[in-house]
């Protein structure tokens, strides 16, 4: 049953291989200077509930040389119905000539309440809890260009989690042994992971925003431990491959796929766990409905330009999450699908907004509506 990902990685990599240099380089343009103009956000997502707060949404491109890819950020401020509030700025800087890429997240969480359903493919609605929590995180990433599209370098990511409350009974008032079952400095104290490591990157992506054609592969690692100051000691090992390519001789008919693997190593706290779900990957499912130590998972997208600024998505996914490699088999794969409108307010870079529904197995379903593509 766990076949399925690595018929995909095949097909995608044989995609990386035979197309890589097939992909023109984008036309050039005139740089420009970004706006840093904030302006007021409304959102849904199951984790969240609706939310409200401001963006800033900066596009920029570094240099003269008019063929480097613009570089974006995002930073968001915002306040959700389920008493969520949090500080995000992420980014992906090409620097001149893209020597450089420099990309990461630097995001504060307070008192952010989740819903925590325990970890393993297997876990019911019924075992759902509630977790509280501040969390800090700074992950940042640094490569150097070795030839046209390829680059290396190293990565690092911080996560401070503290002031952690939680509710050990399920919502039918049961003890929960999936949440007592944690560690007592998970469940009170504050958890340190600090990790470091490689990474490598091909990208050739025509638009990081919204990409008609191209491909991205990422391979990293990180290694958490105590001589980084980490609570715990466990490896991260993530591939991330993605093909993208026009249907038919027009750029109206987008096909985009995906595959996602994760792997871990050692003990892993609790929110450092990888997990299945949100507005990315099996949208459908609530983000952490399913967590555990390792993770497969692939989904498909069609795009099409409906008229004017309004473009139309299908989408659909499978994953699956599991203790260990040779357990991902069970439990019964994770399938979620739904479909999507994007509105495209800023032109130019090709910048969506977007609003999709997915539903998954067992009554899952969300309505998601946030800036950007899934992927």
């Amino acid at each position: 049953m766990v076949r399925f990902p690595f018929l995909w990685l095949v097909l995608i990599l044989f995609r990386f291989v035979a197309g890589a240099q097939t992909v023109p380089p984008a036309p050039p343009t005139k740089p420009n200077k970004p706006s840093f103009i904030p302006f007021p956000i409304l959102f849904s997502q199951p984790e969240t509930g609706f939310g409200y707060g401001l963006a800033v949404l900066p596009v920029y491109r570094f240099g003269a040389d008019t063929l480097t890819r613009p570089s974006n950020a995002r930073l968001l401020l915002y306040r959700t119905t389920k008493r969520q509030s949090a500080i995000q700025l992420t980014h992906n800087i090409f620097t001149a000539g893209e020597k450089l890429l420099i990309s990461g997240e630097l995001s504060y969480y307070y008192d952010f309440p989740v819903s925590y359903y325990g970890f393993g493919p297997g876990t019911a609605p019924a075992d759902k809890s509630e977790i509280q929590y501040r969390v800090f995180i700074l992950n940042q990433r640094v490569l150097r260009r070795v030839v046209p599209h390829l680059f290396a370098g190293l990565q690092y990511r911080l996560t401070d989690l503290s002031d952690v409350h939680i509710n050990s009974l399920t919502e039918d008032g049961r003890p929960n042994p999936l949440v007592t079952g944690r560690p007592l400095r998970e469940r009170t104290g504050t958890t340190i992971s600090s990790g470091a490591g490689p990474a490598f990157l091909f990208d050739n992506r025509d638009n990081i925003l919204s990409t008609f054609r191209g491909n991205y592969l990422e391979v990293a690692a990180l290694f958490n431990g105590s001589g980084l100051g980490s609570d715990n000691t466990f490896g991260r090992y993530q591939l991330d491959a993605r093909h993208f390519q026009p249907l038919f001789k027009s750029e109206r008919t987008i096909l985009a796929v995906q595959l996602l693997a994760q792997f871990h190593s050692g003990y892993v706290p609790f929110r450092e766990l990888a997990n299945l779900g949100g507005a990315n990957q099996l949208r459908g499912y609530y983000e952490g409905r399913y967590r555990d130590r390792q993770l497969l998972a692939a989904q498909a997208e069609i795009r099409h330009h409906l008229f004017w600024r309004l473009n139309g998505a299908v989408f659909g996914g499978v994953g699956q999450v599991g203790d260990s490699l040779d357990k991902l088999g069970e439990g019964g794969l994770k399938v979620a699908g739904g479909a999507g409108l994007r509105f495209q307010f800023n032109r130019r870079d090709r910048l969506n907004a977007r609003l999709d529904y997915g539903a998954g197995r067992g009554n899952s379903s969300g309505v998601y509506f946030s800036i950007g593509e899934a992927f």
